[in-house]
């Protein structure tokens, strides 16, 4: 009788594990029925741990252009998906040439999933880095460098100079208007050459006066630059130098504190830059090219995260895809004529009618047909 007892008790306590486990069973199943199977939780991990980031050409971060406008790119990218900076995303900052290599290595011991070089000088050091690290995406900005982990980022800045020469043409009161590079380069020449063939579009007449800083990160030199051109009665100054530009403006507002009722302005580049020209009460910017970098890094960003990294491929924004755009933030020195007329010739462009020249000889049988 009492064994009896005992084997039922064990009975008992067994049917109870066995009715507690399968409670345990059911609770994952419910979890799972819920959504929470993992693949929500797997998902989430997955943009956690994708980190971006980029290194910076000679200008800095802080540019106030070309390096600025890339930063804010993938700012937005980080806003967009939660990710926190310095972790999720973030960048290096390049003092000089020699830098390159070094901080793209440290980018990718960082075990970054993409990184940016943002200029074309890191060409030749991404193109080195990036096939020594197959696993890595890398993105090359303003050059064309192959490979199948190297997405090509280019912009029709020819396009965008054009249609800003016109701006400057129609401003002008000297007949005389300025262009200011940095570096002397197939890319700034893709600038100027628009530059030269927008003004030339409604008067060749005026005279373009050409110079080169040299360097991006050389404000000094700018203002000389600058200086020297509107002492020559030249009165709109377009540049393409990154930080050099920031010289430009300060010496476009150096005048205008001395002389309020003289005109001199300044054509803004890559993000408008209507901020660096305003002084007192007025501004001198009369508008900006706008490169939409920030737009192109943000979209290949967003491609890398979502397994579709346009690898060996170059990809061109110009004014159709909304890469190249005018700024009209300076309603008062930037008028409806000068608008309308803008428009027009963007029309123009996309249609075919015009074929905007992106180099010396292109700029040269372009003048001709005049």
């Amino acid at each position: 009788m009492k064994k009896n007892r005992l084997l039922l008790l064990f009975g008992l306590l067994l049917s109870a594990v066995l009715v507690l486990s399968a409670c345990g069973g059911s609770d994952d199943t419910d979890k799972k029925d819920e959504g929470t199977d993992g693949s929500d939780e797997k998902a989430s991990e997955e943009t956690t741990d994708f980190k971006v980031s980029m290194v910076t050409d000679v200008g800095g971060v802080d540019d106030k252009s070309f390096n600025q406008s890339s930063w804010e790119g993938l700012e937005a990218f980080g806003e967009e998906h939660g990710l926190e900076e310095k972790v999720g995303y973030d960048y290096a900052q390049s003092d000089q040439d020699a830098d390159f290599l070094p901080n793209l290595n440290r980018l990718v011991k960082q075990d970054f999933n993409l990184i940016f070089g943002v200029g074309f000088k890191l060409a030749e050091a991404l193109d080195e880095v990036a096939s020594q690290n197959p696993d890595t995406h890398f993105a090359i900005v303003d050059s064309v460098v192959e490979g199948d982990n190297i997405a090509s980022i280019t912009f029709a800045e020819h396009q965008g100079s054009f249609l800003v020469g016109v701006a400057a043409a129609m401003k002008s009161e000297t007949g005389k208007v300025g262009f200011i590079g940095g570096e002397e380069s197939d890319l700034i020449k893709k600038f100027e050459a628009g530059f030269v063939a927008g003004v030339a579009s409604v008067d060749p007449e005026i005279k373009v006066e050409v110079d080169y800083a040299e360097s991006f990160a050389a404000p000094d030199k700018g203002k000389a630059i600058a200086a020297n051109m509107y002492n020559n009665d030249v009165d709109v100054i377009y540049h393409s130098s990154g930080a050099t530009g920031n010289g430009v403006f300060a010496q476009a507002k150096d005048i205008k504190n001395g002389d309020p009722d003289r005109n001199v302005w300044v054509i803004g580049v890559d993000r408008d830059q209507h901020d660096e020209g305003a002084i007192n009460d007025t501004n001198v910017t009369l508008t900006s090219m706008i490169k939409r970098v920030d737009t192109a890094v943000q979209t290949v960003s967003n491609q890398a995260l979502n397994g579709e990294f346009p690898g060996g491929e170059i990809l061109t924004f110009g004014i159709e895809e909304e890469g190249i755009g005018v700024a009209d933030t300076n309603e008062e020195a930037y008028t409806d004529e000068i608008d309308t007329a803008v428009q027009d010739w963007k029309e123009k462009i996309l249609n075919g009618d015009v074929a905007v020249p992106s180099t010396d000889e292109e700029l040269k049988t372009y003048l001709e047909a005049l």
